[in-house]
């Protein structure tokens, strides 16, 4: 199968792909295109740049062509995958009659309801957004035949997971679906079991791995020294490059740093607005701007041909990333570069990367820390494990047994010092009673006692306290209190 024209497909297809340039099929597409042709559910597990797109697009567009009653989903986890993939499905499908509409978040509702009063027959989604249409009611997929899940990984990285559920809801049970990525962990299997029905597995190329034609590397730099570095790489370097970095705050800063310089560059994040996003990717594949500096969000999927570099300014968060990062050169059989930042922080990430997904070319024990295998220098010092077991000095034992100090309760025993209870016992000092009896003197509390008795013979009476009742009352009726006569009134 060296040609499409050898698949049997309608004419007018044929026709398209003549004008998209689509002459020779890729590895991927001879795999998948007969086996989709057939109805078969299916895994796709390729490298980036292989030719996924037209591998599921081909098929489609045939079996909608054939049955006109029927429907195509395609679900792909970002908002510029769901553009590239829904404008290449309208090149490929307008000479066959096929309306394809494009349902994204971040976009006017108004615009999305519109095209879909339009009966679209096939429909580009992100998972989000198709979510809110089927649960409006202004998506019904009644009449879905063909179901298609690319980057799945990816979509499960993103936390699409419970709004996968939901559209498994609403999705007809008897349907061919099909399942494309790059790299196939154990979460994307789960995936698989959850909306394929025995399908085939077919992998092509290095699975899980780098495209054997990118050229890979690594620099060893200080995060301080990352701005003059990055100056350096762009200044030594000619045509396209893609930078990826780990946030949109440094994405911004990085950006801004290098027009001062006067690089022609723009940048695309999730904080950005999806017209300056699309404005953005448009520029750079037009090549007003040779630099676009972008987190992960363009690492899935963004097909520009013309990128000869990608820089990894901060190494991915996840391992899968690094594959999807570099994948965006070297795309459809051509050739790329790419070389990553590596602080000393990152000494272990890089090198679990380049194990992992066999870096050619990067010497490890660069990048090893420098404590591992790390031997002391002999100071001249016997090691513990040649002293000697006797040092002459006594042991912490054997002062304890010698020594000639009594214990506590030895001291108490014979100690000669008298108790307490002893000691006031034996005491001589007579106590305050026996004092005043002694005494010719009377005590104070005697004297008061007499005093007392004296004035009552006398009949003194002592003065009683005056109450409010009998307390002088002033001409404006105010009666004060005790003490306060001359306070004003309030």
């Amino acid at each position: 199968m060296n040609s499409f024209s050898d698949m049997n497909l309608p004419e007018e297809l044929e026709k398209a792909l003549e004008n998209l340039q689509f002459i020779t099929p890729t590895k991927v597409q001879k795999a998948v295109i007969p086996a989709a042709l057939k109805g078969q559910d299916l895994i796709a597990c390729a490298e980036t740049g292989s030719g996924k797109t037209a591998a599921y697009g081909i098929p489609i567009a045939t079996r909608l062509s054939e049955d006109t009653t029927s429907r195509a989903l395609i679900l792909a986890p970002t908002r510029e995958l769901v553009t590239q993939i829904s404008d290449f499905l309208r090149h490929l499908t307008r000479p066959c009659g096929l309306t394809v509409t494009s349902i994204v978040g971040g976009m006017d509702i108004r615009k999305q309801l519109k095209g879909l009063k339009r009966n679209p027959r096939v429909v580009v989604a992100t998972p989000g957004r198709l979510t809110d249409h089927l649960k409006r009611g202004s998506l019904e997929l009644n009449d879905l035949k063909y179901l298609v899940l690319d980057e799945g990984d990816r979509m499960l990285d993103m936390g699409f997971a419970p709004q996968l559920d939901v559209i498994l809801r609403y999705l007809p049970d008897k349907r061919q679906t099909m399942l494309f990525s790059a790299t196939l962990p154990p979460k994307v299997r789960s995936l698989a079991n959850k909306y394929l029905q025995n399908p085939i597995q077919i992998n092509v190329g290095r699975v899980s791995l780098p495209v054997a034609s990118i050229k890979q590397s690594a620099v060893k730099v200080a995060v301080k020294d990352k701005d003059d570095r990055i100056l350096d790489e762009l200044n030594s370097r000619t045509g396209s490059v893609i930078v990826f970095l780990r946030t949109k705050r440094r994405t911004d800063f990085l950006a801004k740093h290098l027009k001062s310089y006067g690089h022609q560059v723009d940048l695309i994040h999730g904080g950005r607005t999806q017209g300056q996003r699309n404005k953005a990717i448009q520029s750079f594949r037009e090549g007003r701007s040779r630099i676009l500096c972008a987190t992960d969000v363009a690492a899935r999927g963004i097909d520009i041909p013309q990128v000869e570099h990608v820089i990894n300014f901060d190494l991915p968060m996840m391992d899968e990333d690094y594959v999807h990062r570099i994948g965006r050169t070297a795309r459809n059989g051509a050739q790329g570069e790419a070389v990553s930042f590596v602080t000393p922080e990152d000494n272990r990430t890089w090198i679990a990367l380049a194990k992992k997904y066999q870096i050619q070319g990067v010497n490890l024990a660069e990048f090893e820390s420098p404590r591992a295998g790390h031997k002391k220098k002999p100071t001249g010092k016997p090691s513990l494990k040649g002293k000697k077991k006797f040092s002459g000095k006594p042991s912490f034992k054997a002062k304890k047994e010698s020594s000639e100090k009594p214990s506590f309760k030895a001291k108490k025993e014979s100690s000669e010092k008298p108790s307490f209870k002893a000691k006031k016992e034996s005491s001589e000092k007579p106590s305050f009673k026996a004092k005043e009896e002694s005494s010719g003197k009377p005590s104070f509390k005697s004297k008061k006692k007499a005093s007392f008795k004296a004035k009552k013979k006398t009949g003194f009476k002592p003065k009683k306290k005056a109450s409010r009742s009998n307390r002088p009352v002033k001409s404006d009726g105010y009666r004060p209190k005790s003490g306060n006569k001359n306070r004003a009134r309030a």
